[in-house]
């Protein structure tokens, strides 16, 4: 009987043991090889970089497309009648709300945020909301924080409405909801530079791009979960509902919302974050306000203005998050939104505002008390200088900053690169096959592999290639450090308290400001784009390993010490296999966070598809811009698909 059991798995050997899907993974793979790797010999043998012949060249008509943009767009009615007024409104919205911020004055604008918290969200809430304002105040940045609230306010508003009727389309048409999926994937993958080139090409320099290239940004959140607070609707509910002869639209208005009212005010959360995360990048555009600060700082490496001008952006944003965070879990109560209680709520709230601005005027303490400013660009711009004399170089045995970037450059970053670029294209091909077919099914390997072979049909192969070894050693510095830190925080409920406050601040700050502290310490180069992109991803990383760590089942736990296991063991046997699909979200995320600010790093000498991205953006190149801004969206692509397991993307 024993030998009967025994004879066919060792006659099928290892695929046998395999299983079917495995089985059907490995044939699959080995046929893609089969016809890739004779077809790439016999016509381009030896060829370490992509075909000359499986290039398309877009130069010409991109070319051809800016030009006609940039000749046209002062008298084609195209630009008149409909991207003009489209212009104008914005235009005219944004000064509306940065004239009546600054006549409500700096006591108005601070009391009546405070009274918003605290009707949203609580008395703590509301305690430092008053206090972040006043802080703006302090550091002088009342009036750029001004231009910069009422931009966002514009920004959110129509990012809000226009994510709100995509996700209301989405949520209840199915074929809707398959044609945006892939449409809202490019807008969030797509870096923030890569679509600031075709709006500055139509709307000019100035606040309109700027508040659209926002929206463009900050929507998708906001339609990703109105779609899916609708679309998770309560059968039982909405069953109940049509029992009672309601109509679609009641349906809607009198089920569906209210019972996506979390999600609804998630997405704002999430839209309010990504537009403030991009009021430093819309400053290259003529944004102004704490954003063009900030990128004034960066031009001239004052790390002290970077930080005045950065802080109110983190306030600004730890605020928000917070208080919207809090009406989302519904805090103050779940009454109607027409109740009479919430109708003298927020009466008292425009009341007082009122109030208090009228107060203002009549003492003609509008603007900000100068004599208040608590300048601190100078304090830190020393502590920096200190710094940079006494770590960038001639420290004793271990060297300086300067020399670390050297090393990291030399020995991780240009074997990297070489080897990328040495491989034959084909032979890429297959690695990122086998990766995808790893962790997902052959619809996944074949998304990654064409995503991939775009790239170097765009003719950006080893510009590419260049980014990914820099997103590569980013990210395996980032999971060692943030693995390291998430462990510690989730086995530490101290070492966790100490690390909240730094990660929310981190997490908070623009992706320009980790720039420029990091060029004072290791000057211009590829290092400094990594360490950047580090610093940007870390924040995300521990706290979805935190997470995941301490959502281990207890009674696994407690197994394991009922067996002897030491704490070591317990890490090691349970914790961390039972964490695994966090930990791999937590990649998932490392990598597309790192690829973000990598991009950004072509301002510091980053190079590859970062600096033809921002060199398109300077010349008003489309086809430099826009084919680099592509190839970052297809590699964004390709490693989302390579580090995000097929159940967790359905989940998702």
């Amino acid at each position: 009987m024993t030998t009967a059991t025994t004879v066919p798995a060792a006659r099928g050997g290892l695929l046998a043991a395999l299983g079917k899907p495995a089985r059907g993974k490995l044939l699959l793979f080995a046929v893609f090889a089969a016809v890739l790797v004779p077809l790439a010999l016999t016509r381009w043998p030896g060829a370490t970089t992509w075909p000359g012949a499986l290039t398309v060249d877009l130069t010409g008509p991109l070319g051809d497309a800016g030009d006609w943009i940039v000749g046209n767009r002062d008298h084609h009615p195209l630009f008149l009648y409909f991207f003009g007024h489209i212009s104008n409104a914005v235009v005219l919205s944004v000064r509306g709300v940065y004239l009546l911020l600054l006549a409500v004055g700096w006591a108005g604008v601070t009391v009546g945020a405070g009274l918003i918290a605290r009707r949203v969200a609580g008395v703590r809430a509301a305690l430092g909301t008053t206090a972040a304002f006043a802080v703006c105040g302090l550091l002088g940045m009342w009036v750029p924080t001004m231009q910069t609230l009422a931009l966002m306010v514009v920004a959110v508003a129509a990012s809000v409405v226009l994510g709100a009727a995509l996700g209301l389309a989405a949520g209840l048409s199915d074929r809707l909801h398959r044609v945006l999926r892939p449409v809202l994937d490019t807008m969030q993958v797509l870096p923030a530079f890569a679509y600031l080139l075709p709006v500055v090409l139509v709307f000019g320099i100035g606040v309109p791009a700027a508040v659209l290239a926002t929206v463009v940004y900050a929507a998708p959140p906001m339609a990703r979960l109105t779609a899916l607070g609708l679309r998770e609707a309560d059968g039982g509910v909405m069953e109940a509902v049509s029992s009672l002869g309601a109509t679609a639209k009641q349906r809607l208005l009198t089920a569906r919302l209210p019972l996506a009212r979390k999600q609804l005010l998630l997405g704002l959360n999430q839209t309010i974050m990504m537009a403030l995360s991009m009021a430093v990048i819309a400053s290259v555009i003529g944004a102004g306000g704490l954003g063009d600060r900030v990128y004034q700082a960066l031009a001239s490496v004052d790390v002290g203005a970077a930080l005045a001008a950065g802080l109110p952006i983190v306030l600004l944003a730890v605020v928000l998050d917070r208080t919207t965070a809090a009406a989302g879990s519904g805090a103050r109560g779940s009454a109607s939104p027409g109740s009479r209680s919430v109708r003298t709520g927020w009466a008292v709230v425009a009341g007082g505002t009122v109030l208090v601005a009228f107060g203002g005027r009549l003492a003609g303490r509008l603007d900000w008390p100068g004599s208040w400013n608590v300048p601190i660009a100078e304090p830190v711009n020393r502590a920096v200088g200190w710094m940079t004399d006494h770590l960038y170089s001639g420290v004793p045995v271990i060297g300086g900053t300067a020399d670390w970037a050297g090393r990291f450059t030399t020995w991780v970053l240009d074997p990297l690169r070489g080897a990328l670029q040495g491989l034959p294209w084909w032979a890429v091909l297959l690695i990122v096959a086998g990766l995808a077919l790893s962790i997902g099914t052959w619809q996944t390997a074949l998304t990654a592999v064409l995503a991939m072979s775009a790239i170097g049909v765009l003719g950006v192969w080893k510009p590419s290639l260049d980014t990914l070894s820099q997103v590569l050693a980013a990210v395996a510095v980032t999971l060692v450090i943030g693995f390291a830190a998430g462990i510690a925080a989730a086995r530490s409920p101290r070492a966790e308290a100490l690390l909240r406050p730094v990660l929310d601040v981190f997490q908070t700050l623009p992706q320009f400001v980790y720039l420029i502290p990091v060029v004072a310490l290791l000057g211009i180069g590829r290092a400094p784009a990594v360490a950047a992109a580090v610093v940007y991803a870390l924040p995300a990383v521990i706290r979805i390993t935190t997470q995941g760590l301490r959502q281990v089942d207890p009674a696994a736990l407690e197994s394991a010490r009922s067996l002897g296991a030491t704490g070591g063991q317990q890490l090691r046997q349970v914790q961390l296999p039972l964490a695994g699909p966090a930990l791999r979200l937590a990649l998932n995320q490392g990598v597309v966070l790192v690829l973000a600010v990598v991009i950004i790093g072509g301002l510091v000498g980053g190079g590859a598809l970062g600096y033809d991205v921002l060199f398109g953006l300077a010349q008003g190149d489309l086809a430099t811009g826009l084919v680099a801004g592509v190839a970052i969206v297809c590699l964004g692509l390709m490693l989302d698909r390579v580090t995000q397991p097929t159940e967790r993307r359905k989940g998702a």
